[in-house]
């Protein structure tokens, strides 16, 4: 009998349905926010750099609503089939829902988060109003 934890890490294992994570957040919980994140996203699929990527952009998009949003947020995250999804909602004034960030100068001191949640999601929609903004973020936990 082998032991379920164990896996060859070339063979993607099948892992239970988890129960969505959802977390309130503000600039002094940002830390522990992303190991939230790092630890759901790798019991939920994610590894190496997959695993790197989307604790990176989330990790971005929540320091946005800090920064931009408010000083506070909330954070979403589920697994529905073979992709793990990320809400961050704030109360800020918000986005279009057709901004697609442009690649940043070298020379520029921000303006790299949102773009490099953008480059590296499966899919990125913005939802803005009058209450704030929610960004979802959606990455495969199949390697690919």
């Amino acid at each position: 009998m082998s032991d379920p934890e164990s896996h060859d890490d070339a063979t993607p294992r099948e892992l239970p349905a988890a129960a969505p994570l959802a977390r309130d957040f503000e600039v002094t919980s940002l830390v522990a926010l992303r190991h939230n994140v790092e630890e759901y996203a790798r019991n939920n699929g994610l590894a190496s750099l997959a695993l790197y990527r989307f604790v990176v952009a989330v990790n971005e998009i929540a320091t946005n609503a800090v920064r931009h949003g408010g000083g506070r947020g909330h954070l979403r995250l589920w697994r529905a089939g073979s992709r793990l999804h990320c809400s961050v909602t704030d109360h800020g004034t918000g986005l279009s829902t057709d901004h697609r960030p442009e690649r940043p100068s070298p020379l520029d001191v921000g303006g790299r988060g949102l773009w490099f949640a953008y480059q590296n999601a499966e899919e990125l929609t913005v939802r803005s109003g009058s209450q704030g903004t929610t960004i979802v973020l959606a990455f495969s936990t199949e390697p690919g």
